[in-house]
């Protein structure tokens, strides 16, 4: 073997650690360059590798498609099962403890970025009971497939979670794939160039082992109110073509489906009927329940007696941040999980700190557009 190329993986050591300690460790691999080699496999077999560069690229990562053939003479083909099986553990390890994300790139399903890190189910805090449910269910349905042949009913499951931005849905569900051991499969139905066909096409060759992520399913709503009278919105999906993907003649099986939206009233009643949609969870504003959680998420280890943790409630409810106040001069208002968390990262083993900024959990309010398009808000 004369032409050599070397391959390099970096991973990071104690990526959860201190600042400073989330060093990175790099792997070298020494692999066939391009050309014709021939490896001495074990003694007496030998395998011809032809290492070639294709013209096209990995839309994903950027890097050159490659076509790779293996000769071998024929008493030796049993080699090649051998060869095929190690190749797989060997990809199966990278991906150990890591969840792997992908999304529609043309005709085909390519990994979006490297895989990460599991997230864990604990990791996101949903009101009281409704991580548990939906977990529950999702489990209930793994487990009962042999249920759904023997009785002639597509093997599919359909969710739905709806509320406003910065609630966790998208995190609730990648925490849930970490927890099955699946991959996600992401489709955004607002992107460009997603088509009816292309969305049925994807639907029947999901990743193995993939939660289906339908981000923002009311654009197809908007897509349906705007079509021309002959029914032709250019490269988008169409309302018509979202539910046939999701349940038509040509839909696929042993699929698990999650939808996810911010504005629940743009949703048809057609498309979360049972088939299509099987449970539905609102993903709400944060309640005391999920303050209280992330507190001692937080700062459990600091606040041993949790007297830090309730005067940071009360200072909630002060502000009316649960949808109530006992002072009529203080409006009721919402805040989310996401500002919450914002707020305690910002002051990292500074509970008091976290209590004293609390009042910028306050959503913000803007005025109407100034003329030129510039957004007026309060000092």
């Amino acid at each position: 073997m004369r032409k050599l190329a070397v391959s390099t993986t970096t991973r990071s050591i104690n990526p959860g650690g201190p600042a400073g300690e989330g060093r990175i460790h790099a792997d070298f691999r020494v692999q066939p360059g391009y050309g014709r080699h021939v490896i001495r496999h074990k003694p007496g077999v030998y395998i011809a590798v032809s290492r070639e560069k294709a013209s096209t690229t990995n839309t994903s990562t950027g890097e050159p498609h490659e076509t790779l053939t293996l000769t071998l003479l024929w008493p030796h083909r049993h080699v090649l099962g051998e060869v095929f099986t190690k190749a797989h553990a060997l990809a199966t390890s990278f991906q150990e403890g890591k969840t792997v994300v992908y999304c529609a790139r043309r005709m085909e399903w390519q990994p979006l970025g490297k895989p990460r890190l599991k997230r864990k189910l604990g990791s996101v805090i949903l009101d009281e009971g409704v991580k548990e449910r939906i977990v529950g269910d999702v489990k209930e349905f793994l487990a009962a497939q042999q249920w759904y042949t023997d009785r002639g009913v597509p093997y599919r499951r359909g969710y739905l979670l709806y509320g406003p931005p910065g609630t966790g849905k998208t995190s609730f569900i990648q925490a849930l794939a970490g927890e099955l051991d699946y991959s996600v499969a992401m489709v955004n139905l607002s992107e460009v160039g997603i088509t009816d066909d292309l969305l049925a096409q994807l639907l029947t060759q999901l990743p193995e082992k993939s939660l289906l992520l339908l981000e923002d399913v009311d654009a197809a709503f908007q897509n349906r109110r705007q079509r021309d009278s002959d029914g032709y919105t250019g490269n988008t999906v169409t309302f018509s073509g979202l539910l046939n993907a999701l349940d038509g003649l040509a839909a696929g099986e042993d699929r698990i489906a999650f939808l996810t939206t911010n504005h629940i009233d743009r949703l048809d009643p057609a498309l979360i009927r049972p088939g299509r949609v099987d449970m539905m969870m609102r993903i709400g504003e944060a309640t005391r329940y999920q303050a209280a959680k992330m507190w001692n998420r937080y700062y459990g280890d600091i606040d041993k007696d949790g007297s830090g943790c309730q005067r940071f409630l009360e200072r909630l409810e002060e502000l009316g941040l649960f949808g109530q106040s006992k002072n009529p001069n203080v409006p009721a208002r919402h805040t989310s999980t996401a500002a919450i968390q914002g707020l305690f990262q910002f002051n990292k083993g500074d509970m008091e700190g976290a209590i004293n900024m609390a009042e910028g959990l306050i959503p913000r309010e803007f005025e109407p557009e100034l003329p030129g398009g510039a957004v007026k808000s309060p000092a």
